[in-house]
């Protein structure tokens, strides 16, 4: 069985490939595939970027349903995938992200995909969280990161109506930062314009602005001048 993961390094890029068509399923195998891979750009001190792409004919449905049959309680097959967890080491890489979106980007593909810093929806592209159609919870961060994404109101019927939307409608919400016909190629040039920066000023502005999120205005303030700090004392 080939693996449903690919890392590559692409003109100072990684590159995270979803290898499972026809729908790029999350199961067990594609989440130890990404596990393995985000854990290793993390690791990686000469790329820019990394870019998530997938191919076939769509980025990916979702989770594999199949797989909470198979626990003794539907529990324990959220403990099970809690415990393979990609989408904490996706967060955290220190390089800007990029994800290109084709096809559906369904529930957990979605929600990989606003762990994202960037996100390219092409003209086929449909989003959605329909977790709660199936009596479930968005629980690969989508509650959260689409609430970062979006803000809490415009987030609470995206939620819970769980309809699907099409590109344009998502960029409307602010799910996705831009709309391409060909959503790969326009990451593989944000990518090389990252590339063309320097490296550590790229991982300094991804920590500020991220401290904007999450930090109140004075110590977001104090943490961008201790990176800008750092920044120039480096060079």
């Amino acid at each position: 069985m080939a693996d449903p993961v690919r890392l590559e390094l692409v003109d100072g890029a990684a590159v995270v490939t979803l290898d499972a068509p026809p729908l790029n399923i999350f199961d067990l195998a594609m989440r130890d595939g990404l596990i393995e891979a985000f854990g290793a750009v993390g690791e990686l001190d000469d790329v820019a970027a990394m870019i998530l792409r997938a191919d076939g004919d769509h980025f990916s449905a979702g989770a594999d349903l199949s797989e909470f049959g198979s626990a003794e309680s539907i529990f324990e097959a959220r403990r099970i995938r809690w415990d393979r967890d990609p989408w904490g080491l996706l967060w955290d890489l220190p390089v800007p992200t990029v994800a290109a979106l084709h096809g559906v980007a369904l529930g957990s593909g979605l929600e990989m995909a606003l762990l994202c810093d960037i996100r390219i929806a092409g003209p086929t592209t449909r989003t959605g969280l329909p977790e709660t159609k199936l009596a479930m919870l968005p629980a690969a961060g989508g509650t959260q990161s689409l609430t970062k994404a979006v803000g809490p109101h415009p987030a609470v019927p995206i939620v819970a109506l769980a309809e699907t939307m099409t590109a344009d409608e998502a960029l409307g919400f602010g799910i996705v930062s831009f709309t391409a016909d060909d959503p790969d190629r326009r990451a593989f040039e944000l990518a090389a314009r990252f590339a063309g920066f320097d490296r550590a000023a790229l991982v300094a502005t991804k920590r500020a602005l991220r401290g904007a999120a999450d930090l109140p205005l004075h110590q977001g303030l104090a943490l961008e001048r201790r990176l800008a700090r750092g920044v120039v004392a480096g060079r």
